[in-house]
């Protein structure tokens, strides 16, 4: 069986698209996901994601990491998805669609996807870091020298160490001035560090507004595949209206044996 694809990138963040509106896709097979995200047998990705049929909404989403495995909320992933569903003449410039952790909202503008994430409400401040939640498992952690940090060393140590099997995408940020950040990621399920990583800016953006880093509720982030800026609104210790915008863009679109 021939398998038609595409592929998009978020900030350097790589994802094989697949139109399954028409359920042609084996979703329990994870070692064929595993293998068209595989960058030297198959196509290459961070991620795999399907575009399904979704009554009322506009379409839906279902995720799985490079390893095979149905995943939690990936922003740039959900970015990318609005691209494709334009691409596929789905939608013009807005989307309303369901993903693992909910409904979500977006408007696409000259490639630049902006996409509403999930209210914050629980935040766990720790000794030396920020854990919570934007959609998939965060831990925010300060560094200095963060250009020439260990990332994937740290990030598995802290992933596995300290929050066991599930574990937790590990984000280590350095401060460039009152409302800009640089960020790293350790993604779990990819098992390394990723260029860039949507539920993790979003997630260092609210945990450096938490922790007092900045008093802005715009806040741009610099991760190595490119910059992204969020948005969001504080009352009563809750984080609403948060939006994740930047580009996603199409890279090419092909077929592969299955």
């Amino acid at each position: 069986m021939k398998l038609t694809f595409y592929k998009f990138q978020g900030t350097g963040n790589d994802f094989v698209m697949v139109d399954n509106r028409q359920n042609i896709f084996d979703k329990e097979n994870t070692e064929r996901i595993a293998f068209l995200c595989d960058r030297r047998f198959g196509i290459g990705a961070d991620g795999l994601i399907l575009l399904e049929n979704e009554k009322d909404l506009d379409f839906k989403m279902v995720y799985f990491n490079s390893d095979g495995n149905e995943s939690t909320m990936c922003g740039n992933g959900g970015r990318c998805l609005v691209a494709f569903a334009k691409h596929l003449g789905i939608i013009k410039d807005s989307a309303s669609f369901n993903a693992i952790d909910g409904l979500h909202k977006a408007s696409i503008k000259e490639g630049l996807v902006s996409l509403q994430m999930k209210d914050v409400e629980e935040i766990k401040e720790k000794p030396n870091a920020v854990f919570l939640d934007t959609g998939s498992p965060h831990h925010v952690q300060m560094v200095t020298g963060l250009e020439d940090y260990q990332v994937k060393k740290e990030g598995a140590r802290l992933r596995y160490g300290v929050y066991g099997e599930k574990g937790s995408n590990i984000n280590f940020v350095e401060q460039i001035d009152a409302t800009s950040f640089s960020i790293r990621t350790y993604e779990r399920g990819v098992e390394d560090e990723t260029l860039s990583c949507g539920t993790g800016v979003t997630a260092a953006a609210i945990a450096m507004h938490k922790t007092g880093k900045t008093t802005n509720s715009e806040v741009f982030i610099k991760a190595l595949g490119g910059d992204l800026n969020i948005k969001f609104e504080v009352n009563n210790k809750v984080y609403s209206n948060v939006f994740l915008t930047g580009p996603a863009k199409f890279v090419f679109k092909g077929e592969i044996d299955v």
